[in-house]
């Protein structure tokens, strides 16, 4: 690609990449429990100040995180399982995923709940093995078709890099089906000074050179991979951001008047001391107060906060609730729980349930095209993966392993084996009670065939030369 058409590209989509940024930041942050609460306003200086208000705290809660692990932790504590259709395809599927793939699943589901996307790349290192990673959503820029399959045109990677100069660089990576191109340019400057940028030569890096250094992948597609939190990409944050402010500033205006109300102010008339200090001196050693008859009417009195104590809990409950109702999680009080059990179990899971299911419904789109690539490079034939994915949640094991044996007879063994509480891996499981089946029936014959010890000697004869009796 010449650098007049990699500017070009770059302006027309880099433009309105930002705007996505900025609201994945702002997820993020909340995520972290850094809520806008936490950030004073910017015309804070300019209201008028009130002698009754001298606290000011500022409570952040992580209602957001909390619904984001809750969702990450019920879809992949287990993470999806993948048959490609061949035993000994799904081994090495099975390798090549490694032991970092539920740590892999749980980055996913995090990133997309707060950035509405998340990207996997994966490539063929220098030694010709498989590699696969998360991408930061805010790096990579789609370039999508413009038919109604909406495929994966190319992508434009960017992101920061220090250089060995000291000076920070911007790098674009430009990945299509078949190659990648890499240009960089001062963070200082604009994207008219663009350069090439040698990004898969690992020897010296020459920023001044003018020959494109191309990277020829032979992927066959784009080797990134999406996996959007719901049919519009859209993050959880946006059904809860509003209440999530809401319960912070009244949670922490609460707090302050709790703090506020210690403080009491003193209104004075007809006072016959000289000055403020002997009236607290005078208060706190003699219990009393001088007052100057001649001075008109001498009193004392006190200006205290009242607090709405009974209408703030009210609207603390109600927009917890709003809370986990918008952002379809399961409220974690104690109270809720109770001595349910069995469907109402399930009732509790309800909501998170379906925000669970429609993630589910876009990640099996990028996990099928995952698990085709690692076939891809192994060689494999793979035209269906099937996937098993296992919700974690509270459950009845007793009501389940009942509904296991009873229905023993009715469907496969493969099925009940599958769904039984106390089984991780089902094949490993089928394996092993394979096995005890064998070992049982080794065992049951030779308890009840008491000839076999002698048959085995008589074939053992035979086959040393012995001759067999005819009789």
């Amino acid at each position: 690609m010449e650098l007049e058409q990699a500017k070009k590209l770059i302006k027309k989509y880099a433009a309105g990449h930002s705007q996505f940024v900025r609201k994945a930041d702002m997820a993020e942050r909340y995520y972290k429990n850094r809520n806008d609460i936490l950030f004073p306003e910017k015309n804070l200086e300019e209201k008028e100040e009130n002698p009754l208000r001298n606290a000011d705290n500022r409570i952040s809660h992580n209602f957001h995180g909390l619904l984001v692990n809750q969702k990450a932790s019920y879809m992949f504590t287990y993470p999806p399982l993948f048959d490609v259709g061949v035993e000994e395809g799904s081994k090495k599927t099975a390798e090549i995923l490694g032991d970092k793939f539920p740590k892999v699943c749980k980055s996913l589901c995090v990133t997309a709940s707060n950035s509405g996307v998340a990207w996997i790349h994966y490539w063929i290192d220098e030694e010709g093995k498989f590699r696969y990673g998360v991408v930061d959503s805010r790096q990579v820029i789609p370039v999508w078709t413009e038919d109604l399959d909406r495929e994966l045109k190319a992508v434009l990677r960017t992101y920061e890099k220090v250089m060995d100069d000291g000076n920070i660089y911007i790098i674009y990576e430009i990945w299509t089906e078949k190659e990648c191109q890499a240009f960089c340019r001062a963070e200082e400057n604009t994207v008219e000074s663009l350069l090439y940028y040698s990004i898969f030569d690992y020897c010296v890096i020459d920023l001044e050179s003018e020959e494109a250094k191309t990277y020829l992948h032979n992927l066959g597609r784009v080797p990134f991979l999406p996996f959007f939190n719901n049919e519009y990409g859209q993050s959880d944050l946006d059904n809860v951001k509003p209440l999530i402010d809401t319960y912070d500033r009244v949670y922490s205006g609460f707090f302050n008047d709790l703090e506020d109300i210690q403080e009491i102010i003193f209104v004075l008339s007809g006072y016959g001391g000289t000055d403020l200090a002997g009236f607290l001196g005078d208060l706190k050693k003699y219990k009393t107060v001088k007052l100057d008859e001649e001075e008109g009417k001498p009193g004392l009195s006190t200006i205290t906060i009242d607090i709405p104590v009974e209408a703030r809990e009210k609207m603390l409950t109600m927009t917890r609730k709003e809370i986990f109702e918008q952002g379809q999680g399961v409220d974690p009080q104690p109270e809720n729980y109770g001595n349910a059990s069995g469907e109402a179990l399930k009732f509790m899971y309800s909501l998170l349930e379906l925000k669970a299911g429609l993630m589910e419904t876009e990640f099996r789109i990028g996990f099928g095209e995952f698990i085709r690539a690692i076939c891809g490079y192994l060689g494999i034939s793979c035209e269906k993966v099937e996937q098993t994915w296992t919700r974690n949640r509270i459950r009845s094991d007793a009501e389940l392993s009942g509904i296991c044996s009873q229905s023993s007879g009715i469907i496969s063994r493969e099925t009940i084996v599958k769904n039984h509480p106390f089984v991780t891996d089902y094949e490993k499981e089928l394996s092993r009670l394979k096995e005890e089946e064998k070992e049982e029936q080794e065992k049951a014959e030779s308890q009840y065939n008491p000839f076999r010890e002698m048959q085995q000697d008589k074939t053992g004869l035979n086959q040393n030369g012995g001759e067999e009796d005819e009789s």
